[in-house]
Parts: structure tokens; C-alpha cells; sequence
């Protein structure tokens, strides 16, 4: 008897185990999806994107602004002498005089000047920040101090607040990481769902499943994409690093940097393995593309939501409490909980927890995903009603 072949390139009269079966529609799909001409337009965009953003970052930061002071009348001199350094040093510096010390405090702290300034003559200078002296500063303290590299025996700084001086840069990575999640698990999640859908319009899905199993298909779909999302997340991501510490514009430590971005990496795995399942059965229950935006609505809601949030709050408060209960939910946990990572505010055992729950998540919707799977993508014509499309074979 001859056999004959399928789409896959085996014989119907071959066995294929389920790891084989799996393989062979993964590597069938990541081959495809490589080859393609949209995959490689996003990843040369997203690639020259995250190139791109470390330099026009650099080019584009704004000039030097107007630096606000505050002095006791006592210490007027020292102000108007602060006041004609910084004309020399083409600096602006705005000298503010204030009734005492405490409402020079006051104003450091409510944000109406930089830094209030105590002269104690031969004792040096004592200045008084909310968290940080501006680099501005620094440099015209010294030179009214007339002694740069013996600043600090001359200026004592005393912040407010204790401040963490690669905030900035920790903000920047998490905004990137966030993106790059919210990005590539909708990009990749939706490009699940059309596969499955031009794989019933071709009727290729009805060859396949003449081979392998419903699950099995559904399986070696989702790991297929993966490793084309994977691509996708780890090339724009290290070329942007790259650039950063390159340009000098990041300077925290390597193995900060490096952990993000596997800390990322984990959580797209994560996220995608949850979604993906979810962004399958949706396809698998209509029968054209025009109709996947109804199906796949309801489930970008919980990504675009995680991200609403991420980028709305998490920047400026990175101890925010609604972040951190969303980071513990599975659906917008991928988004928010690389950027608390990275902001470092979540401790290791908060993301191990929703890394599991996520991943636990996953394992109780692919049966769900499955059974929709199975009873839908053999089914053409009207969208397949979610009530009868779970129900059990």
C-alpha cells in the first residue's frame, strides 16, 4: 500500500508520537512565520525603533534650565556671588531670599527651589536638596568654592530624602520592557489567531488533523510562534541595551541590565503560553478574518488595561498599590511585573508567585482552549457560539 503525504511532509501511514507531532507543526510554523514578509518589516521597525530611541533621546534632551536657590538674608552675598559664577559658566541660576532656615527647608521640600543654601565661610557650605544636587550645581559650588577637586570638604549636601541616583535609567528600562511585552504578545498573539483562521480557510487544518491531534496542533502552533516572538523580544531588546551603554546614556551594572531583560524574557513565555492558547481557540471559532475582531476583543482588554495602567502610574509611582495587585493577576501580570522588576520594587518571592500563578493559569485554560480548539476548527461557515464550542466531544 502507498502512502500518502500530508501537509506536514509526513506519510498518513507514519506514527508520529506526541513530541514528534508537536515538533514537526512547531518547526512548520516557525519556519513560515520566519520566512514572512510582515515578520521581517516589524522586526527591522521594532529593531531600528529601540536603535533609534537611545540616540534620539541623547540628541533631543533639553538644554540647560533655570536652577532656583534659596539663601537667607544673611547670606545674600554668597548668593549674588553664586549668581555672577553662574552668568561666567553660562549656567542660569535663579537666587531666592527667604525669612530662615526652616522656610528655606520648606521650600526645598514642596518643589519651589533646587536646593537651599547655608554659607558657613571658612567651615564651607551646607546645602540643603530634596534628594540629589543637580550636576549644574555641583560644578558651580565648586568653582565659587575655588577648590573643584576639594568640593566636598567645602559643600556639605544634606537631602530630604534618600535618593537613588540610576532612578532614571530604571524607569527607562521598565517603560522599554513593559513595551516590549504589551508589543509582541499582542503582535504574535494575533498572529496565532490568523494562522488558525487561514489555515481553515485553506482547508490545510483538515489534512493536518488527519495525521496529528487537535491538541497537538493546537500545541505545536503555540511553541512555533513562540520562538518567532522570542526573536522578536531579544532583538530590538539587546540592540537597545547596547546602544545605551554604548552612548554612555546607561550605567547600571551589566548584570542589572542583562537581568531585565531575561526577567522579560521569562514573563513573555509566560504570557504568551496563557494568551496564545486563548488567541487560538478565538480563531478557531470563526471562519474569515473580518471576523476575528469580535472574538479577539474581550481578550486584549485585560493586555491594554495592564499596560494603561503600567505607564500611567508605575513611572511616577513605582510603589503604587494597584499595580502591585495587578502584577499578581495572571492576564496583566506579563506587562506589570517585568516593570516593577526592573524599577526594583517587587522582591524575588512576589515574582516567582505570579510567575507561577500565571503559568498555573495557563495549565487550567488549555483544557478550556483545547476543547474550544478541537470542536471548532473544523468548522466552517458561522462563528461557532463559545456555549457549544465548550462543550465536551
Amino acid at each position: 500500500m502507498t502512502n500518502t503525504a500530508d501537509a506536514t511532509g509526513h506519510h498518513q501511514g507514519a506514527q508520529l508520537s506526541n513530541v514528534e507531532a508537536v515538533k514537526l507543526v512547531a518547526g512548520r510554523e516557525t519556519s513560515v512565520r520566519l520566512r514572512s514578509k510582515a515578520f521581517k518589516i516589524m522586526l527591522g521597525i521594532t529593531a531600528v525603533a529601540f536603535l533609534a530611541v537611545p540616540i534620539i533621546t541623547k540628541l533631543a534632551a533639553p538644554g540647560p534650565s533655570t536652577q532656583h536657590v534659596a539663601v537667607v538674608q544673611a547670606d545674600a552675598g554668597y548668593g549674588q556671588e553664586l549668581s555672577a559664577v553662574a552668568d561666567k559658566l553660562h549656567q542660569k541660576v535663579d537666587v531666592i531670599v527667604v525669612a530662615d532656615p526652616a522656610a528655606g527647608t520648606a521650600a526645598v521640600r514642596d518643589g519651589k527651589v533646587d536646593a537651599f543654601v547655608t554659607a558657613h565661610g571658612a567651615d564651607g557650605t551646607e546645602v540643603t536638596v530634596d534628594k540629589s544636587l543637580p550636576n549644574s550645581l555641583q560644578t558651580l559650588f565648586a568653582v565659587v568654592g575655588q577648590a573643584p577637586a576639594a568640593a566636598s570638604q567645602h559643600v556639605q549636601v544634606s537631602p530630604l530624602e534618600k535618593a537613588d541616583p540610576q532612578q532614571g535609567q530604571k524607569v527607562a528600562i521598565a517603560i522599554v520592557a513593559g513595551l516590549l511585552m504589551y508589543l509582541i504578545l499582542m503582535t504574535v498573539g494575533q498572529m496565532v489567531a490568523q494562522g488558525v483562521v487561514e489555515e481553515k480557510t485553506s482547508r490545510v487544518v483538515e489534512l493536518l488533523l488527519a495525521t496529528i491531534k487537535p491538541w497537538q496542533l493546537l500545541a505545536g502552533k503555540v511553541v512555533g510562534v513562540a520562538v518567532v516572538g522570542v526573536v522578536q523580544l531579544l532583538v530590538p531588546g539587546v540592540l537597545g541595551l547596547a546602544v545605551g551603554m554604548a552612548d554612555g546614556q546607561l550605567n547600571v551594572s551589566l548584570s542589572a541590565s542583562v537581568g531585565s531583560l531575561l526577567w522579560t524574557l521569562a514573563w513573555f513565555v509566560a504570557g504568551f503560553w496563557l494568551y496564545a492558547l486563548v488567541f487560538a481557540s478565538a480563531g478557531a471559532m470563526v471562519s474569515r478574518q473580518e471576523d476575528l475582531g469580535g472574538v479577539m476583543a474581550p481578550i486584549m482588554m485585560p493586555l491594554v488595561a495592564g499596560w494603561v495602567v503600567a505607564i500611567s502610574i508605575l513611572p511616577a509611582n513605582p510603589q503604587s498599590g494597584l499595580a502591585e495587585i495587578l502584577s499578581f493577576v495572571p492576564f496583566t501580570a506579563p506587562v506589570l511585573m517585568p516593570m516593577r522588576w526592573a524599577l526594583g520594587v517587587a522582591p524575588l518571592w512576589q515574582v516567582l508567585v505570579a510567575l507561577f500563578l500565571t503559568l498555573a493559569t495557563g495549565v487550567v485554560v488549555l483544557r478550556f482552549a483545547g476543547r474550544v480548539y478541537r470542536n471548532s476548527v473544523l468548522r466552517s461557515g458561522a462563528r461557532v457560539p463559545l456555549r457549544e464550542a465548550l462543550k465536551a466531544a
